[in-house]
């Protein structure tokens, strides 16, 4: 019964850590737009900044990210020079009465970086923004890059956060991803960056990997639970090849059904649960006394590009290739071909190509998704009163349609079951008014 509903309920919807969605964008929304809301950040706002590093010095074949492999360093040199000049043009158009509270280097690997430049990348953030005394400051890291030089230097930027991506540690399940990294090498960079005092390590693991078995991912759940890590993510992969190519590689022939993944994805999280780890959203777990539990606890936990975050900032600025923003009017996407936007950096500063500008009832419905995704549903009372009787409408003809038992309206509240929970984003997809006239092409929602 459980299998059949799998089947029914996997069809391919948004990840949701946007509303209105990335395929919704346009190119409307360009510098000058972006150039008028950067103005309008003043002491009343909090930022996160995201730093985007589009380099990797080997291509995963699983990565869905914005990122190219390179074995020579003069393109990432001649790369971090227009990040720079994009730093301190967003940064002169913000107030500095605006504190920063998170910032996040992603990509790619920011690994890669040399030591001298990701400690003078942090020293260009530092003097271009206000940075508060106790911002967050998080890097994903790949052990491959990393030696003590290295780890000096990320303790140098003051570092708080570190973020490996495991995704699994049989080799053949390695292999058939491109991406071979030992367990070893692993508890290493756990070790360094707590003996550097960083007090929060994430991992990610995969599931629906190629020749991924329950019995190889349990392996490698249990490794990651002997890392004892803060904070574990657990994603399905997005097997997308039309818009990545390089994942072309992997032999879909060999990837599990859309049943195997559920199943692995649901032995995984009783494994990580069984030990002491709270399920944070769809996808998370992270040990009592992380602010992740402390916020999904508490309500106040948030979902943005990254995913599910503890930060409460009222404006994501995304600094580097492709990397996108999220501002109290909408959302903002620079270009992504790294040549052209160091051309556009060059010239202007600004490298904006496309956005969304919210109207009120797209704040409305990302209030609504948002509370789905974040807390398993949300409150009428809550939704603005022009778009109350529409949202308790569609929750109402939801609910009624509803044979599974996936929800249930107590009162003045939606609420998904425990059943309905892992499948939450299709749930979420019943408020989303853009959904049937969406270009994009998504990944299966198990």
């Amino acid at each position: 019964m459980q299998d059949e509903l799998v089947k029914r309920l996997s069809s391919p919807v948004p990840r949701y850590t946007s509303y209105p969605t990335a395929p919704h964008f346009n190119d409307s929304i360009g510098t000058a737009v972006y150039a008028d809301w950067l103005g309008l950040l003043g002491r009343d706002n909090r930022l996160s900044l995201y730093a985007h590093i589009p380099y990797c010095d080997r291509l995963c074949w699983f990565c869905a990210c914005h990122t190219k492999q390179t074995l020579r360093y003069e393109p990432v040199e001649a790369y971090l020079k227009g990040l720079h000049a994009e730093i301190i043009a967003v940064g002169g158009r913000v107030s500095r009465d605006a504190p920063v509270t998170a910032l996040h280097f992603g990509g790619g690997s920011p690994t890669l970086l040399r030591p001298e430049d990701m400690i003078a990348l942090k020293h260009c953030l530092a003097q271009n923004f206000a940075f508060a005394s106790d911002a967050e400051i998080s890097v994903e890291m790949d052990p491959n890059d990393l030696d003590e030089a290295r780890h000096d230097a990320l303790s140098e930027i003051g570092m708080t956060r570190a973020s490996l991506g495991i995704q699994d540690f049989d080799p053949k399940v390695q292999k058939a991803i491109n991406r071979i990294q030992t367990f070893e090498q692993t508890r290493g960079v756990v070790e360094a960056a707590r003996a550097r005092g960083v007090r929060s390590v994430n991992c990610d693991i995969l599931y629906g990997l190629p020749y991924q078995t329950m019995e190889t991912l349990a392996e490698t759940v249990r490794a990651v639970i002997s890392l004892a890590p803060d904070r574990i993510a657990l994603f399905g992969y997005a097997h997308v090849p039309w818009m990545k190519k390089h994942q072309t590689m992997i032999d879909e022939a060999v990837l599990p059904g859309i049943v195997a993944r559920f199943h692995q994805m649901t032995m995984a999280a009783e494994m990580l649960v069984a030990v002491g780890y709270e399920a944070i959203g769809i996808d998370h777990f992270a040990l009592p006394a992380d602010r992740l539990a402390i916020a999904a606890r508490q309500g106040t936990l948030r979902r943005n590009f990254q995913g599910y975050t503890d930060d409460q900032a009222d404006a994501l600025l995304g600094l580097g290739a492709s990397s996108i923003g999220q501002l109290p009017q909408g959302y903002i996407q620079n270009m992504p071909a790294t040549g052209e936007y160091l051309r556009r950096v060059e010239e202007g500063g600004l490298a904006a190509v496309r956005g969304y500008a919210l109207t009120e009832e797209d704040r409305a419905r990302a209030f609504v998704i948002e509370w789905v995704m974040c807390d398993f549903g949300f409150s009428f009372a809550d939704v603005p009163p022009a778009f109350r009787p529409a949202i308790r409408a569609e929750a109402t003809g939801f609910a009624a349609a509803d044979r599974d038992g996936l929800c249930r309206i107590e009162g003045e509240r939606f609420l998904l079951t425990p059943a309905g929970r892992p499948f939450a984003r299709t749930v979420a997809a019943t408020f989303d008014a853009h959904l049937a006239s969406g270009r994009g092409r998504h990944s299966i929602a198990v």
